[in-house]
């Protein structure tokens, strides 16, 4: 392009000489109207294909539910070819009820919502009250626009498949781990849930009580070798006990689980000390017995102030008192440790009466 054709400019704004207005607002393009917008026929039959869709997203949804349901998991899933049929089935399923949802939803929008230009003036402050009222009715406006009042197969449909939706993150909470049921209310120091191997290897032993054993090496603890203000960590003696041929009686998972609920600290003070008649009852000559589970979250606690005789949970400070039945003393923790009764055999070595009078580890919602 020539520069001689351009009007001449002055000052720094360049603006050109002669050019008293501003260029005029061009304006909105004519409005392209839809096929849903002018032929009803192509409304109802959009309408049907995203009630359809919202429809698909249900159906996908208690699909999932079948499938989690009827494949089986574990030490021997089902499968689909070399892949977990369980975790195909869950995730095709999820993923078209999500597919679906979000199809149906883009197509209620492009193909039956308002479709309307609106040109709005920025404003430099907060609104005003009269646009806050404008505003308030363009969302009513648009609300109506929607449809959902005029479409009871569309909004009915789309609430329904939002509902089922909503079930399946509640339904895969429960992978998370089993709900613990019972199973915290009774460990291996209860001789009444064996297994018959280990009804069959304590036959062999001729004797009527378990004993209380040091852990890692599994060695009987004598009453007399214990001194005021030694804190020993113990499980019952059946976790390290072995067959005749050596093979151990409680082993792999199960033995892991046993020594994680059976775990006990043995602390020994002045008799003198001790406050509660039940821990007293309980003891062995100022020897005590506890869940080594803190009741709060389940941490492993063994710090203990000797003086005192109170026993801290290194992770959040949970603080009880050995001398007055495990009671919370500080901390977050809402139940006292649970106690052993314990005594001696007739060779002076520690023995659990019976298991702990009260379900032991961490509260929970299922535990009054």
């Amino acid at each position: 392009m020539n520069d001689e054709n351009l009007p001449e400019t002055t000052g720094g704004d360049r603006t050109p000489v002669g050019v008293d207005e501003p260029i005029a607002n061009p304006g909105l393009e004519p409005h392209l109207w839809r096929p849903t917008d002018v032929d009803p026929k192509a409304e109802k039959r959009a309408e049907r294909q995203v009630a359809g869709l919202f429809l698909l997203a249900i159906l996908g949804a208690i699909l999932f539910l079948v499938s989690y349901v009827v494949f089986q998991v574990g030490e021997n899933p089902d499968t689909l070819g070399n892949l977990g049929a369980s975790n195909v089935a869950l995730g095709v399923c999820l993923a078209v009820t999500l597919l679906a949802m979000g199809t149906g939803i883009i197509q209620w929008a492009r193909k039956l919502m308002g479709d309307h230009e609106i040109v709005e003036m920025r404003h430099s402050a907060a609104s005003s009250q009269e646009d806050r009222e404008a505003t308030v009715g363009i969302l009513k406006t648009g609300l109506e626009e929607s449809g959902l009042g005029r479409r009871p197969l569309v909004r009915n449909t789309l609430l329904a498949a939002g509902g089922v939706l909503g079930i399946l993150p509640i339904i895969m909470l429960r992978d998370l781990g089993p709900l613990p049921g019972d199973k915290l209310d009774h460990t291996i120091w209860d001789m009444n849930t064996w297994t018959p191997e280990e009804q069959a290897w304590w036959k062999t032993q001729h004797r009527t009580l378990q004993r209380v054993v040091r852990d890692v090496v599994g060695t009987p603890i004598l009453a007399s070798e214990l001194e005021v203000g030694d804190l020993v960590n113990a499980e019952p003696e059946i976790v390290f006990a072995t067959t005749p041929n050596g093979q151990p009686v409680v082993e792999g998972t199960d033995l892991l689980v046993a020594k994680s609920k059976a775990a006990v600290i043995l602390s020994r003070m002045d008799p003198q000390d001790i406050v509660s008649e039940q821990t007293k009852n309980w003891s062995v000559d100022g020897i005590v017995c506890y869940s080594k589970i803190c009741t709060h979250v389940g941490c492993p606690i063994s710090l203990n102030e000797r003086t005192t005789h109170h026993l801290l949970c290194p992770c959040h400070q949970s603080t009880f008192d050995l001398t007055d039945s495990g009671k919370v003393l500080f901390g977050p923790a809402a139940r006292p440790l649970p106690q052993l009764d314990i005594t001696v055999d007739d060779e002076g070595y520690l023995v659990a009466r019976h298991d702990f009078d009260e379900p032991v580890g961490p509260s929970f919602w299922e535990r009054g």
